[in-house]
């Protein structure tokens, strides 16, 4: 699998990529019409006029790179040039200010743990609309808030920085939650993923639900309040607190 930073280089020294596409078959068949270059494959006797360049953290970690490193996937033409690279390089830098620009990047850093904030005393009114609110919208979807998120993320930045912001949380949090088998807790968690994207205006499979903004704030909002939701198929809990305690449990009506 292709890593970001992808791109196409020509031999005259165009650079051809695109925020979001991180395979280099896309994009050759995205801009191959705009360049000639790019329509000339080797073969008996040819020499193909362009080449296949990731730039990726040697760490393999987007929050926190330790260095940036060129290769060429594939085989290297004898015409690339430090130039080149140079070229790709700057192509580089600018997908950097695009990508990170989406992203939430101090936070997702250093995520939240909702477990490790002191929860209400008492469950009240308030926070039983935001569940409500959460239930209606997860029937929205699908029960499917994974798909959702890292669609829309995949469609906004490459998969490998998505990547990284999941391993950040997934990180943080640690088994007070994975150890969970609910997979409401889960879509919990990827709601919280995807609100580390601000930038994301268009959120796929999130059509039916009738929400300002981001469509799963009302599960961030519990989070950050320190309670995380689960659900059995027949009640609710918030859970909260250290060691994930039930702090309320019933059926929520919609």
């Amino acid at each position: 699998m292709c890593k970001a930073f992808s791109c196409l280089v020509t031999k005259s020294g165009r650079v051809y990529w695109k925020t979001g596409i991180d395979e280099h078959d896309s994009l050759w068949s995205m801009f191959k019409d705009r360049d000639k270059q790019l329509m000339e494959k080797s073969g008996l006797r040819r020499e193909q006029q362009f080449a296949r360049i990731e730039i990726s953290p040697q760490n393999n970690n987007y929050l926190n790179p330790d260095k940036w490193v060129f290769r060429v996937d594939q085989e290297t033409p004898n015409w690339l040039s430090d130039d080149h690279e140079n070229k790709c390089r700057q192509a580089h830098k600018e997908w950097l200010k695009e990508v990170y620009n989406q992203i939430n990047l101090e936070e997702a850093r250093n995520p939240i743990h909702p477990f490790k904030i002191k929860p209400p005393r008492k469950i009240v009114k308030k926070h039983l609309e935001l569940l409500r609110e959460w239930a209606s919208v997860r029937d929205s979807v699908g029960d499917s808030v994974w798909d959702s998120v890292w669609a829309s993320v995949w469609d906004s930045v490459e998969a490998s920085v998505g990547d990284s912001v999941w391993a950040s949380v997934r990180d943080s949090v640690g088994d007070s939650v994975w150890g969970s088998t609910w997979d409401s807790v889960w879509d919990s968690t990827w709601a919280y993923v995807g609100s580390l994207f601000p930038k994301i205006k268009t959120w796929k499979y999130a059509e039916k639900i009738k929400a300002k903004g981001y469509p799963f704030n009302s599960v961030v909002k519990l989070w950050k309040l320190g309670l995380v939701p689960s659900f059995d198929g027949t009640n609710w809990r918030l859970h909260g607190g250290p060691d994930a305690r039930i702090l309320w449990e019933g059926k929520i009506e919609k």
